[in-house]
């Protein structure tokens, strides 16, 4: 049987029958202002009546949820579904800020604790940081931040000892809805609810994070987010890595996110102990590959995908995160700093895997490389598809960007792949 394929046709995404004639029916009723509401008043009042409590922590995460909110509500143009999942996620979050903040109040311990050491693996997107970072996490000794407690930090009041966290089982219904919205975004990158997810998910809850344009179309909120201090959330993802930590233990932390790249400076300020692992990968190759990623994904939330706009901003952006990088890294101790390439990691992933070990300074267990032995051979590539893409789809001038990477490829001997 034929490997399965992604579709290219990023401008009419992927719709279920039934998600069709909500979409439909949400659009007509929207014309007479009968619609889902994104505003700050109604999520803050939802969040408190959902919770019983009232207490958001530092009040600093207010005024970018009113630009996101704005910039959604003018650029993002976004289905009835669209608003729908966007809605349900805002609020998940400002819950969970609740809780977050009741259980630091009736738990003082917990921000008492020394954080286990943190080893943050970034890299450009599509450049082998998942595969890294789940491959680490293999290691029984190893603490990562899994899905379900991506989407839910806090402890869930309804949970009983004993019993299934019921954080797990609401994580893998967004796996079977995302699986069903779009089948291709989840062959490009698959989000299961006991894997481990990228803390971007953490930094979320500052309402300081790439998630937002990751997901749809919003430059006003984008172009505002560059121009911040980051610190807030950062700091914020400290205390929530430590809530998480208390929740369950483990020796080190084991984390990722492309994100990192665009505040080093600020990570490595506010985690003085962490180790930074960073994939590189061909940045041409990466880039069409994550546009495409990108196009998929916005197909959940809108009917309005347009892969050159895709292109555009991100090209840009992925421009700005080598450039910071580099600039953090040339500033930053290199001691904390250790390099995979995506082509080695590919030709003999425990070759990678042993030199990390050793840049760490911890033992390689038998029973961890068994671990990620078994991990390589369950998690072959193209799992759940094959995902077929083309910088041309997204109006990128190759030769122009590669010039921009140059200095990147030069710096980190990054081979050219054929396009």
């Amino acid at each position: 049987m034929s490997e399965r394929e992604t579709s290219r046709d990023y401008a009419h995404p992927y719709r279920p029958a039934p998600i069709r004639v909500l979409n439909a029916v949400g659009g007509v009723l929207a014309t007479v202002g009968l619609k889902t509401k994104l505003d700050e008043a109604s999520l803050l009042d939802a969040a408190r009546k959902k919770t019983g409590l009232d207490d958001f922590g530092d009040e600093g995460f207010r005024e970018p949820l009113r630009i996101l909110l704005d910039s959604i509500e003018r650029e993002a143009r976004l289905s009835t579904l669209g608003r729908i999942i966007t809605r349900t996620r805002l609020l998940g979050t400002l819950v969970n800020r609740l809780r977050a903040e009741a259980a630091f109040k009736a738990h003082p311990e917990i921000l008492k604790q020394t954080l286990a050491p943190p080893v943050f693996v970034v890299g450009l997107q599509r450049s082998g940081t998942t595969m890294l970072q789940r491959l680490l996490a293999a290691d029984p000794a190893a603490r990562y931040l899994a899905s379900w407690e991506a989407t839910n930090p806090a402890p869930d009041p309804k949970a009983r000892p004993g019993k299934p966290d019921p954080r797990i089982a609401y994580a893998r219904t967004g796996e079977r809805g995302l699986q069903y919205l779009a089948p291709d975004f989840f062959a490009i990158h698959p989000v299961e609810a006991l894997a481990p997810e990228e803390e971007v998910m953490l930094l979320d809850y500052a309402f300081l994070s790439t998630v937002p344009e990751a997901t749809m179309r919003v430059p006003t909120y984008a172009s505002w987010l560059e121009a911040q201090d980051h610190t807030p959330a950062y700091e914020y993802l400290r205390r929530l890595l430590l809530l998480l930590q208390w929740q369950r233990g483990g020796d080190r932390w084991i984390l990722k996110t492309p994100h990192h790249m665009e505040h080093l400076d600020v990570l490595l300020r506010v985690f003085p102990t962490a180790r930074v692992v960073q994939t590189h990968r061909d940045p041409m190759k990466t880039l069409a590959s994550f546009c495409s990623m990108i196009a998929h994904g916005y197909g959940v939330f809108t009917d309005h995908v347009d892969p050159v706009d895709v292109g555009r901003h991100w090209s840009r952006k992925v421009l700005r995160l080598v450039d910071r990088a580099m600039e953090a890294r040339a500033a930053a101790d290199s001691a904390r700093f250790h390099d995979v390439s995506y082509y080695d990691l590919l030709a003999d992933p425990m070759a990678q895997l042993r030199g990390v070990y050793d840049y760490l300074g911890v033992p390689l267990t038998a029973e961890a490389e068994r671990a990620m032995g078994a991990w390589t051979q369950e998690n072959a590539q193209h799992k759940h598809g094959k995902h077929v893409y083309r910088a041309s789809d997204f109006g990128l001038d190759v030769e122009a960007l590669d010039a921009r990477f140059a200095g990147y490829r030069e710096r980190f001997g990054i081979r050219r792949e054929s396009r």
